[in-house]
């Protein structure tokens, strides 16, 4: 099985409505590994480890997000991220 990890920078309204949360919730049910963080800037800062299909259903799953959530967008870059678990991190 192939592994993926892949960083997400995912735009809108996504801080002050559980995203972390509910990214960490549906992450750990996964099976995926990875961080989430939110950024000063507004955005948040999401990487994901696993196999490909199960990353794939998380991106997809991110792009609507939690029911108060407005995702304006999500930029998808390639990650070398090598640890384990899921962890919800300070903001940065």
């Amino acid at each position: 099985m192939a592994e993926k990890t892949v960083k997400l920078i995912i735009t809108g309204r996504v801080q002050g409505v559980g995203f972390r949360d509910w990214v960490e919730r549906h992450a750990l049910q996964a099976g995926l590994a990875g961080y989430v963080r939110n950024r000063r800037e507004g955005t948040v800062e999401l990487v994901i480890s696993g196999s490909e299909a199960q990353v794939d259903v998380m991106l997809a799953q991110c792009r609507k997000g939690p029911r108060l959530a407005n995702v304006e967008g999500i930029e998808v870059v390639a990650d070398p991220w090598s640890g384990r678990g899921f962890s919800v991190l300070p903001t940065n």
